[in-house]
């Protein structure tokens, strides 16, 4: 127990005493003998010391700049500064004994695999870095102090398996849905004696009065089927059937005592008059387009795609479609076709992507901006943090953390990426932890020199002749 707390328990005890003598005796302050206390000395030696992080229980390699706790419940470990090297402190038996080892050889400071019995200096002036025993564990593994992994800011995440599904982006712009394109037209000459949709844009339902027609061969066709059915010949009716004349024009033939010389020729299907080609007292010839009809509760948008993202996509992939003219909104689609060919002047492809558009709010030719999730739906895959891949143009490494500040360089086979994501088909499994981000990782060429520079050490090439000067 702490020397300060036992001597304050003493002046209590004291003063509890001279109460109670004064209340159960003569009502008269008893006199106080005095109780001479030391203070006591600063009793922790972790007084002047310094925390320099905090550590995993475990001594995996998890890092927190304060007290934290670790999954479990159990609380991290301070780490002081007279315990790493480079900070403040009395240097602790394992820095005495490093300073007082000969180094084993001396390694390039760009991490190229050369080394030196002796120390030499690069072509660029720099002094080769001294490797003491204990820091090579053998292969490619290097055990770093704890300290340094934590100044240079080492961040770690485990390898996992992941499904990409990596946005393609891409210019589209909304065209009518062709399956639902009608043309009606008369399959016989024909006077339009009244023209009930005489406008374009109007949007008709099927069995909707369009115009109403004269024609000599559709009146002719009536009388024979009507006189055919009376005689009880068979097949007249086919014929009308044949010229198109409506059903209801057929059955209000059979039904009527005569027959009227014009009818009114209704709308074979529902959908908005995209074009208008006839007009009231018209003469039309047999097959002539009158009106151009489209469904528009389903459209088209025709995305640009270009050729190196070709092969991400896939029939079946779902987008995001934002229209320029309707900001706020974004419409769900689907791809349903890839054209076959690239446009050779810009080098795009054709993505046909289906959208709902029950509103009638997406007009034709509307600018689209679309989004594909390209493989979604498709097996996971191991993947590592893009920023986790060293990659020198020849060959790509990971830093794998081994724990306790123990780091192994592996060289990885890559794959595709998506996102923040890189897809790992060899050299790594699920599970391990490599180095996402430290302070020293700039670019790809610079990336693979600094990180085995400053984690690596390759096995010791052979020694040169003893009798080699350094170089100066």
């Amino acid at each position: 127990m702490n020397r300060s707390l036992l001597a304050g328990a003493a002046i209590a005890a004291v003063l509890a005493s001279a109460v109670v003598g004064y209340r159960i005796g003569t009502g008269q302050w008893p006199s106080i003998t005095a109780v001479s206390v030391v203070p006591a000395p600063p009793s922790s030696v972790t007084a002047n010391r310094t925390v320099l992080y905090w550590k995993h229980p475990d001594g995996t390699a998890e890092y927190a700049p304060t007290a934290t706790k670790a999954a479990d419940g159990r609380d991290f470990l301070p780490v002081y500064g007279d315990e790493e090297k480079g900070f403040g402190g009395n240097p602790t038996p394992s820095q005495h004994a490093k300073s007082d080892r000969k180094p084993l050889y001396y390694r390039n400071p760009m991490g190229l695999p050369d080394t030196s019995p002796v120390p030499k200096k690069d072509w660029m002036g720099m002094d080769y870095i001294p490797v003491y025993e204990g820091e090579v564990e053998g292969g490619t593994t290097v055990k770093v102090s704890l300290d340094k992994v934590q100044r240079a800011g080492v961040r770690t995440e485990e390898a996992r398996m992941v499904a990409f599904a990596r946005p393609v982006h891409a210019p589209g712009i909304a065209k009518p849905d062709e399956r639902t394109l009608r043309v009606i037209t008369l399959r016989a000459d024909a006077f339009i004696e009244t023209l009930y949709v005489n406008e374009k844009g109007r949007h008709v339902k099927a069995g909707e009065p369009l115009f109403r027609v004269y024609s000599p061969d559709f009146l002719r066709a009536l009388v024979e089927a009507k006189s055919s059915a009376i005689a009880g010949v068979i097949g007249a009716e086919q014929k009308l059937k044949i010229l198109g004349i409506p059903p209801e024009v057929i059955a209000e033939a059979k039904r009527s005592k005569e027959i009227a010389p014009s009818f009114d020729y209704s709308s074979p299907a529902s959908g908005i008059v995209m074009e208008k080609l006839v007009v009231e007292g018209m003469m039309i010839r047999m097959g002539e387009p009158l009106y151009r009809l489209v469904d528009l509760s389903s459209i088209w948008v025709i995305a640009s795609v270009a050729e190196q993202d070709l092969g991400e996509i896939k029939i079946g992939d779902p987008a995001k479609v934002r229209f320029k003219a309707l900001p706020a909104d974004t419409f769900d689609g689907k791809v349903i076709f890839i054209l076959h060919e690239l446009d050779k002047d810009t080098r795009t492809a054709s993505v046909r992507i289906e959208v709902k558009n029950p509103d009638h709010r997406i007009k034709h030719e509307m600018y689209a901006d679309v989004e594909i999730d390209a493989g979604a739906g498709e097996m996971p895959h191991l993947a590592v943090p893009a920023q986790a891949v060293i990659d020198s143009g020849d060959r790509q490494v990971v830093l794998v953390a081994r724990g306790e500040g123990r780091f192994e360089p592996r060289a990885v086979r890559i794959g595709r990426q998506g996102g923040r994501m890189i897809e790992i088909t060899d050299g790594l499994k699920a599970g391990e932890s490599v180095v996402t981000s430290a302070n020293f990782l700039i670019d790809a060429e610079s990336n693979l020199k600094a990180a085995l520079a400053a984690f690596t050490v390759d096995a010791p090439q052979p020694m040169p002749d003893a009798s080699e000067e350094p170089a100066r």
